[in-house]
């Protein structure tokens, strides 16, 4: 098997999967309150409120730790002269390559959560799929941008 690609994406794009970790807990967080307070008006057992704060820890663990920081050590990429290699997952890593030849174009996104981090990720289209490079610094994408449409211009001169 190949060596895994050689480039990661920032240590920002960590801080930003964590910040959407918290928002996320913070609507299973009013679930389980809305949950509490029935509970509190039918008069409902005790553990209920156990196990909702419980789920609420777990999830909050997981969404903002856990599972972000493994993301992030796991994305890599490599932008090489025929092909565009990925390897991202969390249980299950998958490692992609895309030919030079059949990217089609290549496009920069950047939302306010970004923006706010001067990050933005990079989608590469093919005729049958879109692939995304997430949470790159913004020079960084503008210039792999750069890179892959003259590289895929060049595949495509060669054929």
């Amino acid at each position: 098997m190949r060596e895994q690609p050689v480039n990661q994406i920032s240590e920002k794009g960590l801080r930003v999967w964590r910040l959407y970790g918290i928002m996320q807990t913070v609507l299973i967080l009013l679930l389980a309150i809305g949950t509490g307070v029935l509970v509190y008006i039918f008069d409902g057992p005790w553990w209920i409120y156990a196990i909702a704060a419980g789920a609420v820890l777990l999830y909050a663990y997981l969404f903002i730790y856990l599972f972000p920081k493994i993301k992030w050590l796991r994305w890599r990429y490599e932008v090489r002269e025929s092909e565009i290699e990925l390897q991202y997952g969390i249980f299950i890593v998958k490692r992609t390559l895309i030919p030079m030849v059949r990217v089609q174009h290549v496009d920069t996104s950047q939302g306010p959560i970004l923006r706010k981090y001067n990050l933005a990720g990079i989608s590469i289209s093919t005729a049958a799929t879109n692939h995304m490079i997430p949470a790159l610094v913004m020079e960084e994408a503008d210039e792999l941008r750069s890179r892959i449409s003259t590289l895929a211009r060049v595949a495509e001169d060669d054929v």
